[in-house]
């Protein structure tokens, strides 16, 4: 689900042109995406879900590529609030999903993740292209489970399986009264 936001006009001036512009209030409609991920790797060349911090100009570029109102003037940037950002922040954060998985102890991987990468795991999981809209977060929660389903569950190993007979005989031999 798209986040909107209402960005404040203002008066902005310009060094340049020693000449002053009145920006409109505006309404963006942003969406954090599979699709405004790859736009901004495209640009910048570099994994946008890397733990390395970004740049402000790589955080507006990235506002940009989320945003689906049309006809934005591009001075709206530069007019975001505080408010504006952390409401951007959090809803990128969001999980956008009741999902919750557990994985029993593993550790996060250090993998560089690109969206060629997250394109190439809904291929292998058959997911359609129409899932790159949304919410990068849902989306990841989505191959994930997907992954998890489409994998045979785990053999016991050999010493596994002696230990769950010898319980079994144990409990057995305990219910029965029996020595063996």
């Amino acid at each position: 689900m798209p986040l909107q936001i209402f960005v404040p006009g203002r008066e902005l001036y310009n060094r340049q042109t020693n000449q002053f512009t009145e920006v409109k209030g505006t309404t963006l409609l942003l969406e954090h995406s599979l699709v405004s991920v790859s736009k901004w790797e495209d640009k910048w060349e570099v994994p946008y879900l890397s733990r390395k911090e970004k740049t402000d100009e790589q955080v507006m570029d990235y506002i940009r590529f989320m945003t689906l109102t049309k006809n934005v003037d591009p001075n709206v940037y530069r007019c975001l609030t505080e408010e504006n950002l952390l409401d951007i922040k959090d809803y990128i954060e969001k999980k956008h999903t009741a999902t919750t998985i557990n994985h029993h102890g593993k550790s996060g991987s250090n993998r560089v993740v690109t969206s060629e990468l997250i394109y190439c795991w809904m291929i292998m999981q058959n997911i359609p292209k129409e899932f790159e809209k949304w919410p990068l977060n849902r989306l990841m929660t989505l191959i994930e489970v997907c992954s998890i389903e489409s994998n045979p569950k785990k053999k016991r190993g050999f010493k596994e399986t002696q230990n769950y007979y010898a319980q079994l005989n144990k409990a057995r031999r305990a219910k029965y009264g029996s020595k063996g």
